[in-house]
């Protein structure tokens, strides 16, 4: 039986919502080299290990066009896109961005006590479009690494491999999963030097976009996350 169409869990729709994104990123990094998403370990082998030529990257990124279209075609068979679930996706995510920080600061203060740091990354001095370009980045890269491969994998290992129960695996997945997403954000050359207050934001945020993830669906996840980038390094 197929999906409902109007499903955020529908994998023909996250596909369908998250690739614009994904192509917005793979063309701006164009403009931003040699900043890069420290989770993009597409475009870092691309260019850093294998050398590759723009000219030889527009193909590789015409390449994933054509897979693109293969695997909609593929998917349609068993499962339906409605268009009409991409404004109703986009202002849910824009509420999750819009609020998540306030809530994790209020986490912070009134249960956990400590003293919140805003995550809002290095790119301070970076231009308009690097910063837009890298917002896009991180909830499209992060959020496969993180909550598409870490999550999703470690609780199919806790599951499956070690026999765990779905009780116990799942949230100790949370929790490798977000505290690697946070520890990833201090790593060099673009990481921010190490404070518990920021250390403990972005777990906390990890935490939150694990649960969209889990309950929304991918799509979700990647537009609240790359939303909620936009807004602190746009606006903030």
């Amino acid at each position: 039986m197929a999906k409902r169409a109007d499903s955020t869990r529908n994998h023909l729709t996250s596909l369908m919502l998250v690739f614009p994104l994904w192509c917005l990123y793979q063309v701006g990094v164009l403009f931003t080299l040699p900043m890069l998403n420290g989770a993009d370990f597409v475009t870092t082998l691309l260019f850093r290990t294998f050398q590759l030529s723009v000219r030889g990257y527009l193909a590789f990124l015409a390449a994933v066009v054509v897979v693109f279209a293969v695997s909609v075609s593929l998917l349609r068979r068993r499962q339906r896109f409605n268009g009409r679930i991409v404004l109703p996706v986009l202002l849910e995510s824009s509420i999750y961005a819009l609020t998540m920080g306030s809530l994790i600061v209020l986490v912070m203060t009134k249960l956990l006590h400590l003293s919140p740091r805003l995550a809002g990354g290095t790119l301070g001095s970076e231009s308009l479009l690097t910063r837009l370009v890298m917002s896009v980045g991180a909830g499209v890269y992060e959020e496969t690494v993180f909550r598409l491969g870490v999550l999703g994998g470690l609780v199919a290992v806790g599951q499956r491999l070690i026999g765990l129960g779905r009780w116990i695996a799942v949230p100790l997945a949370f929790l490798i999963s977000s505290a690697a997403f946070s520890a990833m954000h201090h790593l060099p050359p673009y990481g921010d030097p190490f404070h518990m207050g920021l250390f403990t934001f972005r777990l906390l945020a990890g935490v939150c976009f694990g649960l969209l993830f889990w309950f929304r669906g991918f799509a979700v996840a990647v537009y609240t996350h790359a939303l909620y980038d936009v807004y602190v390094l746009l606006i903030r």
